[in-house]
């Protein structure tokens, strides 16, 4: 069990998961543009209120624990909820469903315990409000008490009634009731096609084409997306009485709204898991997207005696699926020159959420992958994220009777600069390093990230604005802009321009490290790079050096060592490095040594590998880090049969585990201090 955090390392956490959920609730509710899946959102959630339970004097009043969500959009007129439209607690946890179960029969004992069980549809919340069976308002969810009202879009939607029926029921005076704007997968499909043979980006997914629609400012653009609304609530009735869940759908589908013929009744955790399970099966058959299932207490007057939290119900709970491989379908192929030369073949399709992210671009490796999978234009396809980064293709699902578009092929030419391409093994590779404008894009980028130079300002678009416009045509021209260049282009102002020219001259005087890392060679991380810088002191010494001193390095292997000499050598690179360096300032490693001017192979600790887990109470990671490296030792990510220690602080991650199961020694604080002491004596 992972030890109680120190309220120091609480506070720092809270802090740290109000402003990321603060972030994602803005990205969600306001812009329409999610970053992270809702499971991912929950867990940051749960994680932030476990602590405000074990530190009730971090909770504060503006916690997103203490709301239900974001603020609405301006330009679109807010108007308050009849009735709160509250989030639901959940979890992807069969142990927490049952917690949920037996809270809620422990509060209603002695009463009949009855769900009614639905599916979680994936859309955009909407209250719909009628009086006298007509509809006066639609309103998005908002921030769960207000929100945006978009009654001239709803009345768009074909499966929102004008007018409520009554020939089955009467209608009441007033009805404000829940509902969710989806958009049906073939029809998405469809509106995503459509997008794409015009030129525009398509939808991530169909939430947030419902969302982004039903918020346009012209109604006419939203008539002509395929919108959907269920219902599936009842927040206020006046003028009839309805006692259950279970009756609550019965009169709603009696009223002409558009019900969902999933929800089942039932009484017991074991019915509730296997409608679950049952209903996951058959999620890709269903039509619309559904992220898990909603579980609510049928009986309304038992619902008022347990009432809500501030920020869910008590009676209603949403159990969750699991993430997932994904199905969608190829809407193209192109070939993508990446920042080393490589053309990669890229699968262009209908976006789809998979583990928390939106993928709607998916690698297919090489020539010799595409046509090993047979994967062609408008085939549907199995994705996954490769070791839950790199989104890809895993398999070609097979559609009997379906034409299929002829097999693609690699060009013969650069698609960025059209040189002609050459082979190495199963790759296709742009020879025109440095002068390729997709190279260059993202050699530049690259130049700028924060474990290269560090250029605030220099992010990808800025660095494809700079080759568009022909202001930087080879790497070292970055350093030549000044801020009336870059007045003209989009997005910059007086102040914007200055900060980069001058962020740009900053940049000049940069570690060894930080300027080999930039370069971009092939197989060369911040880790190498440092290594190197370490090793050979001189920009000019790790230039000159052979691949035999180069694999003397511990982690520089043949590969390796064999790509740092072949860019160094190359004519081109060399020029260009020259001409670089006349620009820059760079500032030399020398070996580490010690006391008694013994260089870094001869440090107490050289050769070992250390990581760190956790948090020492009297250490912050970079002073731990630089320490333990200045004694020759080198600090790792992960643990392996490889690594020397694992320094354990509190609350350490699953690192402490591997390290057992693996026999890795272990040493907390105090152990580190002693072998610590222990090398400065020895140095």
């Amino acid at each position: 069990m992972n030890a109680k955090p120190s309220r120091r390392q609480a506070a720092e956490r809270v802090e740290e998961l109000s402003a990321e959920l603060r972030h994602h609730e803005y990205l969600y509710h306001v812009k329409d543009a999610p970053e992270i899946s809702d499971a991912a959102y929950d867990e940051l959630f749960h994680q932030l209120k476990a602590l405000e339970e074990q530190f009730p004097e971090l909770l504060s009043p503006d916690s997103p624990t203490q709301r239900v969500g974001g603020a609405p959009l301006p330009g679109l007129e807010t108007v308050e909820h009849t009735a709160a439209m509250l989030s639901l607690d959940s979890s992807q946890d069969a142990a927490l469903l049952r917690r949920f179960d037996a809270r809620l029969r422990k509060a209603l004992a002695g009463a009949e315990i009855r769900y009614v069980v639905e599916p979680k549809l994936d859309g955009a919340s909407l209250e719909l409000v009628y009086e006298e069976g007509r509809l006066i308002r639609g309103v998005t969810r908002g921030d769960g008490r207000t929100g945006e009202e978009v009654t001239v879009n709803v009345r768009t939607i074909p499966s929102v009634p004008l007018r409520l029926r009554n020939t089955d029921r009467p209608v009441p005076r007033l009805l404000a009731l829940r509902g969710e704007v989806i958009m049906l997968a073939s029809a998405f499909e469809a509106l995503n096609e459509r997008l794409i043979q015009a030129g525009k980006e398509p939808f991530a997914n169909p939430r947030n084409a419902a969302a982004g629609a039903l918020r346009q400012l012209d109604s006419r653009i939203v008539a002509q997306r395929p919108l959907a609304t269920y219902a599936y609530d009842v927040l206020v009735v006046e003028g009839t009485q309805l006692k259950t869940q279970w009756e609550v759908l019965a009169a709603m589908r009696d009223w002409g709204l558009w019900v969902n013929a999933e929800p089942r009744r039932l009484t017991t955790v074991e019915e509730i898991l296997a409608y679950h399970k049952n209903l996951e099966d058959r999620r890709d058959d269903l039509g619309y997207e559904i992220d898990g299932i909603v579980i609510k207490l049928d009986d309304i007057e038992l619902r008022q005696r347990l009432g809500s939290t501030s920020h869910h119900p008590r009676w209603a709970y949403a159990y969750k699926f699991p993430p997932r491989r994904e199905v969608t379908r190829i809407l193209g192929i192109l070939a993508s020159v990446g920042r080393t030369g490589r053309v990669t073949p890229v699968a262009i399709m209908n976006p789809v959420e998979i583990g928390g992210v939106t993928v709607s671009r998916a690698t297919l490796h090489n020539r010799e992958e595409v046509a090993r999978k047979d994967v062609r234009v408008g085939d549907k396809v199995r994705v996954e994220r490769a070791g839950d980064v790199i989104p890809q293709v895993v398999e070609r699902i097979d559609e009997p009777g379906r034409e299929r578009a002829e097999p693609f092929r690699m060009p013969a030419t650069c698609p960025s600069c059209d040189t002609p391409l050459v082979e190495r093994g199963p790759f296709s590779i742009c020879p025109n390093a440095f002068a390729c404008p997709a190279q260059l894009v993202g050699r530049l980028f690259h130049f700028g990230s924060r474990h290269a130079l560090d250029i605030e300002g220099l992010g990808e678009e800025t660095a494809t604005l700079f080759v568009q416009t022909g202001l930087v045509k080879q790497l070292p021209d970055l350093f030549d802009l000044t801020p009336d260049q870059l007045l003209p282009l989009e997005g910059f102002a007086a102040k914007s321009a200055t900060n980069l020219v001058e962020g740009i001259d900053k940049a000049a005087h940069v570690e060894v490290a930080r300027f080999l890392f930039g370069l971009g060679i092939p197989e060369v991380g911040t880790t190498v790079a440092r290594d190197l810088a370490r090793h050979f002191g001189t920009f000019a010494a790790i230039r000159a050096a052979s691949e035999e001193q180069l694999r003397a390095i511990d982690g520089v292997g043949p590969r390796m060592s064999e790509e740092i000499t072949t860019f160094f050598a190359d004519e081109h690179n060399a020029q260009l490095l020259d001409r670089l360096l006349s620009k820059v300032h760079l500032i030399e490693t020398e070996p580490a040594k010690n006391a008694e001017g013994n260089e870094a192979g001869d440090l107490p600790l050289a050769g070992t590998k250390v990581v760190f887990t956790g948090g020492l109470p009297h250490f912050t990671r970079q002073e731990a880090k630089a320490k333990i490296e200045a004694l020759g030792a080198r600090v790792v990510s992960s643990v392996s049969k490889k690594t020397t220690y694992v320094i354990v602080g509190e609350d350490p991650g699953s690192k402490l585990a591997k390290a057992q199961k693996l026999g890795v020694e272990v040493l907390d604080e105090a152990g580190f201090v002693a072998l610590v002491e222990d090398g400065e004596r020895k140095g």
